[in-house]
């Protein structure tokens, strides 16, 4: 059997569980899916989130620090914008800090062989999903499937 996502509501509780969010791969430029969910996690969580990217100095009026082991702490998850010929790499940062508890890799990222080697030492793994758009499922903005559906309702769901 291939490795498996944690479901819905090991994902709602990593999130409800997690105080801070290291984000690796973090862009200064707006156009970036990496800035976007920055901005949506500095707006609309109680997140305390640090930009790692060794080429940028602030990101969103915040420093950016030039890897894991330079962050203020040992993040509760790390959530990755890389290239997958970097996961290696990246998975080797998380792994050397002792206390992270998740390691979230974003759309489009996906290695069985990383996961399992960051499951081996303790590490929860989510790949090939989008923090904000998982958060802002649970916290009620989004439909199942990631996004809104505009419509206000006050009857129960059966």
């Amino acid at each position: 059997m291939s490795w498996q996502n944690p479901s819905a509501l090991e994902r709602q509780r990593i999130l409800r569980d997690t105080r801070t969010v290291a984000m690796v791969g973090a862009s200064p430029n707006p156009a970036r899916a990496s800035n976007f969910v920055a901005t949506y996690l500095l707006s609309s969580t109680d997140y305390e989130v640090w930009f790692v990217n060794p080429n940028a100095t602030e990101i969103l009026g915040r420093p950016v620090y030039p890897s894991l082991a330079a962050c203020p702490g040992v993040p509760d998850l790390v959530d990755t914008f890389r290239r997958p010929q970097d996961l290696p790499g990246v998975l080797d940062e998380v792994l050397a800090l002792d206390g992270v508890r998740t390691w979230w890799l974003q759309f489009g990222l996906w290695d069985e062989d990383l996961a399992a080697k960051a499951e081996a030492a303790g590490t929860t793994v989510v790949m090939d999903r989008c923090l904000k758009v998982e958060h802002a499922r649970f916290a009620g903005g989004l439909h199942l499937a990631g996004f809104d559906t505009g419509v206000i309702s006050s009857r129960r769901r059966d």
